[in-house]
């Protein structure tokens, strides 16, 4: 899992499992810029990375933006794509279209978006690792926006990897993790949902962002990998 001398792009890398991933990549020897919206947050992660990564400001939504981020970036080898807002349930009878637009903006557009952007930019031997999730397998009431999100970014991932060989593209799915995802829960509902979730699957705990950084790392240096749907979820789809 040698990433020595190796740009890697981290979208979304400044919380969460971006977050761990990109600190992941950086102890493996990796050069490493992480991007988000917020400057602030631009800021915090890079109090807590290693020394050498760098920090951009860019909305993900913006495609000139993007655009604008990777022509000044240069030449890289691997693009992980983490960005994403808190999770709030829509259940379908009180939806609302343009919140779920929303959601589909910076998930699925965004990722799509900086896929075409990064293209000039990603060497031919270099990597695109997506995020996707278990809600589109284990989908429950007020999951339908969610879970559509996710099948489509299983989608794009198996098209993109066949459209842009040899990169190779693949993506992760993680299932239930204590990360920033879940902050719009007051914190006692969240701990109550990690408890719970935790003692109904094989692992006997929700994740944390560091079992899932591994799975990014593990896609970014296997070869072999491409169109590959790695789910890391505790067991959760088994039950």
């Amino acid at each position: 899992m040698d990433l020595q001398g190796q740009r890697v792009v981290v979208l979304g890398g400044t919380s969460g499992i971006g977050l761990a991933t990109a600190e992941s990549v950086a102890r493996q020897g990796a050069v490493v810029t992480v991007a988000s919206s917020r400057p602030s947050s631009v800021e915090r992660a890079l109090s807590l990375l290693p020394d050498g990564c760098e920090g951009r400001v860019a909305d993900l939504t913006d495609a000139r933006a993007v655009g604008r981020l990777f022509e000044d970036l240069g030449e890289f080898s691997h693009l992980v794509y983490t960005a994403g807002e808190p999770l709030t349930m829509m259940p379908v009878d009180t939806l609302d279209l343009d919140a779920a637009r929303d959601f589909f903006g910076l998930r699925y557009f965004g990722a799509l978006g900086a896929v075409r952007a990064a293209l000039p930019y990603l060497r031919k031997d270099g990597s695109i690792t997506l995020t996707t999730g278990i809600a589109k397998d284990r989908p429950g009431p007020g999951w339908a926006v969610a879970a559509s999100i996710c099948g489509a970014m299983e989608a794009l991932t198996k098209a993109l990897a066949v459209e842009l060989a040899p990169v190779r593209v693949n993506v992760v799915s993680p299932g239930f993790v204590r990360s920033p995802l879940w902050s719009a829960m007051g914190e006692e509902e969240r701990e109550r949902m990690y408890a719970g979730i935790g003692a109904s699957i094989p692992a006997g705990r929700v994740g944390e962002v560091e079992d899932i950084a591994r799975a990014y790392l593990f896609l970014m240096t296997e070869p072999f990998a491409t169109g590959t749907v790695l789910t890391v979820d505790g067991g959760n789809v088994l039950v």
